[in-house]
């Protein structure tokens, strides 16, 4: 066999080896016939349900379909089952995007990735599963990126602190598991935490462990600074720190029998120096801080395999939430990260720039003499450009919605000072009808006591006499008691 064979066998060997796989992809583009590919648990009979939909806005009425949360304070359960595979001695890359169109205040966007032998009829919270990857949300204390491995029958949570997103809009979410015990968190094809999962997780016991048997010497001395015995307080140092006021003098109306004995009032002492300390020097026995002595601890021994599992075969959404409305879209689990970043930036990127496609015909039909690849160009790209097709839909909509509750108020408002008006010229014409039957009952009873009064007065009998100086006087019989009757 000659060194040109051997070679080319080299190079297909690790051509087959580097082959990429794709073990899962839903995008949700065939209608409702996702339901025969998902499950709904009936491990409890009130989960809330799944609808197919792309939301209030969107980048693409149609590609951007996903998975709706539909009901409010719900648990849901639902799952969806692949061919079984191990990610042994290769990278393993979860994605997927999530959108909380709905202002989540408390509910989960995660899901759980769990061995094939999942009964999917009965998937719950309890059920045993290899990771759960993804936001979590509840009020303004929690606003993380759940990575949770589940490693020798225990549920491990990162010890790192990965901040998700919390805004109304769709965002990509990829882990990446590399058979060297790696890992890298992205979101929106921008690495935002990466590390050692033996470092970033406690799956093993610590390597180190404090000498059970060391203590610290009895003369161990840890004071870097001590009193210097050869310091001395000066003999005038003590003086009081309040004084009688030497200016202070006797009110000449003080009385003493009255006022009590006069006392001058206190001030500050001038010759006051406080406490006294003596001079700090450095401590000749100082031995610095004693540090406790590790040992190799027994218990600990190396797994150069925390990131593989022998069963991947259904992955789930298993959450809950107080208000619905999530939407979850472009599920990809494979074994290459180049392969979910193109992935991503062909779904999450392109319904999310509008010049998405005009670029990409430049890449693909004119030579760019650049260094750069076209999938940094169209990072760059999603990065620069303010066109985000979603958003601008938002805030279209938000913009007529503003305009109709402003059409809205101002209807109200115009209606109210109709009515206002209307009361207020009834209230007039009812004070009139008012004003005017008061008058007629006023004349009314003027014309009544008049008429009563006249017919009064040609009852009563009278007679009329005249004194000597001609005056007539009129005298009234019974006039007295009558008149009481009417008055």
């Amino acid at each position: 066999m000659t060194a040109l064979s051997l070679l080319f066998m080299a190079v297909s060997f690790a051509l087959i080896t580097a082959e990429s796989s794709v073990y899962f992809r839903e995008q949700f583009e065939d209608g409702d016939t996702w339901r025969s590919r998902w499950v709904e648990s009936k491990h409890k009979s009130d989960y809330g349900k799944f609808v197919l939909s792309a939301g209030k806005f969107y980048g693409d009425a149609e590609k951007d379909k996903g998975l709706q949360t539909s009901q409010d304070a719900h648990f849901y359960a639902l799952s969806s089952r692949f061919a079984d595979f191990s990610n042994k001695d290769q990278p393993f890359v979860i994605q997927f995007t999530v959108k909380h169109e709905q202002s989540i205040d408390c509910g989960g966007g995660y899901i759980k990735l769990f061995p094939s032998d999942l009964k999917q009829e009965d998937m719950h919270g309890d059920s045993t599963y290899n990771i759960m990857f993804g936001p979590d949300i509840c009020g303004p204390g929690t606003k993380k990126v759940h990575v949770i491995f589940n490693y020798k029958g225990k549920n491990h949570l990162i010890n790192k602190d990965i901040r998700c997103k919390d805004d109304e809009y769709t965002h990509l979410y990829t882990l990446i598991v590399n058979p060297d015990n790696t890992y890298e968190v992205k979101i929106d094809n921008k690495k935002v935490e990466s590390g050692s999962l033996e470092e970033d997780w406690d799956f093993l016991p610590p390597k180190k462990i404090k000498d059970p048997e060391a203590k610290k010497p009895e003369d161990w001395d840890e004071k870097e600074k001590i009193d210097d015995p050869d310091d001395k307080k000066p003999e005038d140092w003590d003086k009081p720190e309040n004084i009688p006021d030497p200016d202070a003098k006797k009110p000449d109306d003080w009385d003493d029998e009255m006022d009590g004995e006069w006392e001058p009032p206190m001030v500050t002492n001038p010759e006051y120096k406080g406490e006294w300390k003596p001079r700090q020097i450095d401590n000749p026995a100082y031995k610095g801080k004693w540090v406790h002595p590790e040992i190799d601890n027994p218990e600990y021994t190396a797994d150069t395999e925390i990131y593989k599992y022998d069963s991947i075969g259904v992955i789930g959404l298993d959450l809950w939430q107080v208000k619905s409305g999530t939407i979850f879209d472009n599920f990809l689990i494979t074994n290459d990260p180049k392969l979910a970043e193109e992935v991503g930036n062909e779904t999450w990127g392109a319904t999310k720039v509008c010049f998405f496609n005009y670029y990409l015909f430049i890449l693909n039909n004119f030579s760019l003499n650049c260094s750069f690849d076209k999938n940094f160009n169209f990072k760059f790209l999603c990065f620069c450009s303010s066109q985000d097709a979603e958003k601008k839909m938002k805030e279209s909509q938000e913009e007529e919605e503003r305009k109709k509750r402003e059409e809205e108020d101002k209807t109200r408002k115009e209606e109210a000072k109709d009515e206002e008006e209307d009361e207020d010229k009834e209230e007039e014409e009812e004070e009139e009808e008012e004003d005017e039957e008061e008058e007629d009952e006023e004349e009314e009873t003027d014309s009544k006591l008049k008429d009563e009064l006249t017919g009064l007065m040609l009852d009563i009998p009278f007679c009329c006499v005249s004194d000597d100086s001609g005056r007539i006087f009129f005298f009234f019989f019974c006039a007295v008691p009558l008149l009481q009757t009417y008055l």
